[in-house]
């Protein structure tokens, strides 16, 4: 409500509507000069959501999941360091092209330090380290689509 731009109470109550309904977590609205973005927190549910089949659109992957888990048992629980992707995007590991990547193996962190950023729907996500240590592999590759729950790199 800045600069005599008033926003409608009820349009922000339908966008946040239809993020809850599309099971989306951002959406934007834009029109002449005012601009209207409603970014809503999803919870991270633990592979409990796909088993009670709750969740509409990850159902079709949780089959292709379990029938992965068979033929590589070793790989059914991650290191315990395993950094994850809380969503679907595609990673990069430095700021910019050209640039330094934000970590490499043997790089001491510090809890909430940047390691990568993850792009979805035109935005940049910084994806922190949730604790400090030190980076013992990395399991993207740069400018590689990711899925959601990914395990994306190891911090011992």
């Amino acid at each position: 409500m800045t600069d005599g731009i008033r926003f409608d109470p009820a349009q922000i109550r339908e966008l946040a509507r239809i993020l809850r309904d599309t099971d989306l977590t951002e959406i934007e609205l834009v029109e002449k000069d005012s601009r209207i973005r409603v970014v809503r927190q999803v919870t991270v549910v633990p592979a409990a959501a796909p088993a009670s089949a709750t969740v509409a659109v990850p159902a079709p992957t949780a089959p292709q999941a379990a029938a992965a888990a068979p033929s590589e048992p070793a790989e059914a629980t991650p290191p315990a360091g395993t950094v994850t992707s809380p969503m679907v995007g595609i990673a990069y590991l430095a700021p910019e092209p050209g640039a330094p990547p934000f970590v490499q193996v043997g790089s001491k962190v510090a809890q909430g330090q940047t390691l990568l950023l993850i792009e979805a729907m035109k935005t940049f996500n910084q994806i922190k380290a949730p604790k400090a240590g030190t980076v013992t592999r990395i399991l993207v590759e740069n400018g590689a689509p990711v899925e959601y729950g990914e395990p994306l790199m190891v911090i011992e």
